[in-house]
């Protein structure tokens, strides 16, 4: 297949990722890659395991270690104001407990961009695997940093939250980058659309020293919504593939039921693998 000019985007979605790591793990067994990958805040995790070839990392990572008090803690969001262990997440699990390849991910020339939320401007900022070294995790920490339950991270000047508050599916920029196809992974079905933020009023009071972020995050819903429809008309035109959950996933942004996650797994195998003849199809055309 020729996949030159064709881009993978990977949606967020908190721990609805862990569909999308079913629909890759499906990928690297076909030895499906794609030149450029594009993701944000999970998806971008999902993206860097793409890349470094590592087929059931994403799977062990956050299902494994999902009830480890240092990966989720409600204690926390009182001791420190973090729901997740960022620390343990992006230092402690790639560097000692499942080692990050890092060699084959820096070896590989596939275009890999993370996408961030700039707090002061509430704009989307994009940063390419190549531009960052050795401050890749932290950028990637800040993708996945959900507002409210995270702390902003400080990063070349700018400080960031997760990039989905400004730029959840960045299919726009993997066009702006040339890709004139793109392979669509979301982790919602269609026909979601998402709602005006209900916690706008604490946003306000919580930051108000972050206006841009204040205004993203009151325009989300209407971000998300219309880049949805762009997708689909993309998808009309032949343009882009779309691959989702037919029916809505059984789990939230968060969550700690194994099994829920391993069903949400083995579901996104399942409709990488119904649905590979038709995406052969598009990527032969």
């Amino acid at each position: 297949m020729d996949i030159k000019n064709t881009g993978l985007v990977l949606e967020g979605g908190g721990m609805r990722g862990v569909y999308t790591s079913g629909i890759l793990h499906f990928f690297m067994e076909k030895e499906l890659w794609f030149p450029y990958v594009i993701g944000v805040s999970m998806g971008a995790c999902n993206a860097a395991n793409y890349i470094s070839r590592q087929i059931e990392r994403n799977k062990i990572v956050n299902i494994k270690y999902v009830n480890d008090s240092r990966y989720i803690s409600y204690l926390r969001i009182f001791t420190s104001g973090e729901l997740f262990g960022m620390d343990f997440i992006f230092n402690t699990l790639p560097n000692v407990l499942e080692p990050f390849d890092f060699k084959t991910f820096w070896e590989n020339d596939t275009k890999c961009i993370t996408t961030v939320t700039d707090c002061i401007s509430g704009e989307a900022v994009y940063y390419e695997k190549n531009e960052l070294g050795n401050d890749y995790m932290r950028v990637l920490q800040a993708s996945c940093s959900l507002p409210f339950i995270s702390k902003p991270v400080e990063y070349d000047n700018k400080t960031f939250l997760d990039g989905g508050i400004s730029d959840s599916i960045p299919v726009c920029k993997s066009i702006k980058d040339g890709n004139k196809r793109n392979v669509i992974i979301l982790t919602q079905p269609k026909g979601y659309r998402k709602k005006p933020e209900s916690l706008i009023k604490y946003a306000k009071k919580k930051y108000t020293h972050f206006p841009g972020l204040v205004k993203a995050l009151n325009n989300r819903h209407n971000q998300y919504n219309e880049t949805v429809d762009y997708v689909e008309h993309l998808q009309e035109n032949q343009e882009a593939f779309i691959l989702r959950p037919v029916n809505p996933l059984s789990s939230g942004r968060i969550e700690t039921n194994k099994n829920k996650l391993y069903q949400m797994y083995d579901q996104g195998y399942k409709d990488a693998s119904d649905n590979y003849g038709a995406l052969c199809k598009f990527l032969e055309a």
